[in-house]
């Protein structure tokens, strides 16, 4: 027998065949995703629903065509974004993605609604995150009127492979809005009520992994996170362990057996009782892109066209002399904490101001900027992993990357031996 899991990620949706015995992965895809929704506000990040269910429940189809013994679906997806659904179980918004900015626009009396949020409750949470955007949809009168609740991106998918008419929101999903009281498995509604929130539109929670309802007689399970997904299916279960994840975003995430609190790391939910230290860098594998865009820009203007780079840089740094590095800061979208600050590059000298330092600088910026992170959980609890668990296609196919990783954390790099790591974690989920 079989089980199959999906994750709906930002840019791409991954499905996953496991033998149910062994493990053992017997089917990977990945099919694009993202569906963007063309605004002029560029803080802006919306997606259209409809083109994302299309795809997800084709794919399903197909694999359920190919194999007719999977017994159970498992599901995870982008965190944090949110769409609104209506009595019926409905979308009736866009999905307003985890990168969405709305929160940290100065619309309110010269502040933003993540520092009024903080002046008021002393809680950091960011903008995009679920109850972020409600709220900020709220105020502008942007929730549609016939909005009964909202969810994820994959709390809705199990709810069109099931027919519910609500959603069933694990907590390490939950979580992912804000406000969210771990111990107690629940939103903090007195903090919600003294924000402003209004009507009965708080979705139902789920502290285990349960089924949803069943498609074509197959049970489909609960969401749980991306992040908690990739590091089931990446790294296991143990406390302990650590996975570097490095894809639209790039994230460390730890897991322990106690609730702690640090600065700038988030404590999640995750499975047996146990939670997820998780550190987040917002531009992730996307610095690299970033950086590829920049020569792209330079190679169209020299008039060898609008062609994509990397194999040029992947040339340049395999013929690079050693030399001074650069100090790259790949903040280029801010962090967390502090969403104004932006990258930067410092040691910059006439006999380093060359392509190869400059392409080791980002790479070395990307492992960095996580390292930090790191470095803050280490001091809070015991870390004696010897191996670093990587996940992301952003880091297995770049092996400029994963050394500069290995460098940077003095330790081995494990690549995840599954495909679609995330979607190999829902599909274990369920089990």
């Amino acid at each position: 027998m079989k089980v199959m899991g999906i994750d709906i990620g930002t840019t791409s949706v991954g499905l996953s065949v496991l033998d149910r015995q062994t493990r053992r992965q017997v089917k990977a895809e990945t099919i694009p995703g993202g569906s963007f929704i063309r605004t002029d506000r560029p803080w802006e990040k919306l997606q259209k629903v409809d083109e994302i269910e299309k795809k997800v429940i084709d794919a399903v189809q197909e694999l359920l065509s190919e194999f007719k013994d999977i017994e159970a679906i498992g599901l995870t997806g982008q965190m944090h974004g949110i769409l609104y659904i209506d009595r019926k179980g409905i979308c009736v918004s866009p999905l307003y993605t985890w990168q969405d900015g709305r929160g940290g626009r100065k619309d309110f009396e010269g502040k933003s609604l993540t520092e009024e949020i903080y002046t008021k409750t002393g809680i950091h949470v960011y903008s995009g995150y679920g109850w972020v955007t409600h709220l900020y949809n709220q105020r502008k009168n942007l929730v549609p009127e016939t909005a009964a609740s909202f969810c994820t991106i994959a709390d809705y998918i199990g709810m069109r492979l099931t027919g519910r008419e609500s959603p069933l929101i694990h907590s390490s999903m939950a979580a992912s809005f804000g406000f969210f009281d771990l111990e107690k498995g629940q939103f903090r509604t007195d903090l919600l009520k003294d924000l402003g929130v209004t009507g009965d539109i708080l979705p139902d929670t789920t502290t285990k992994v349960a089924p949803l309802g069943k498609f074509r007689g197959i049970p489909v399970y609960t969401a749980i996170g991306d992040n908690q997904a990739s590091v089931l299916g990446a790294a296991g279960r143990e406390p302990g362990s650590i996975l570097i994840n490095m894809g639209t975003g790039g994230q460390i995430s730890v897991i322990s057996d106690r609730n702690i609190q640090i600065p700038g790391i988030e404590t999640r939910p995750f499975l047996d009782e146990n939670y997820l230290l998780a550190g987040a860098s917002l531009c992730g594998g996307r610095a690299y892109a970033v950086l590829e865009n920049f020569f792209r820009q330079y190679g169209k203007a020299a008039g060898i066209g609008d062609c994509p780079q990397y194999d040029i840089m992947d040339k340049i740094l395999k013929e690079a002399q050693p030399e001074e590095p650069l100090l790259v800061r790949t903040t280029f979208q801010g962090t967390r904490m502090h969403p104004d600050m932006r990258g930067s590059i410092e040691g910059i000298s006439e006999e380093n101001f060359t392509p190869a330092a400059l392409i080791n600088g980002v790479l070395r910026g990307m492992a960095r900027e996580l390292y930090h992170m790191y470095r803050e959980i280490s001091e809070q609890i015991k870390l004696e992993a010897p191996v670093l668990a990587a996940s992301g296609n952003g880091i297995r196919k770049n092996p400029w990357l994963q050394k500069a990783f290995e460098e940077v954390f003095e330790k081995k790099l494990a690549l995840s031996p599954y495909i679609e790591e995330a979607a190999c974690g829902a599909a274990v989920s369920c089990l």
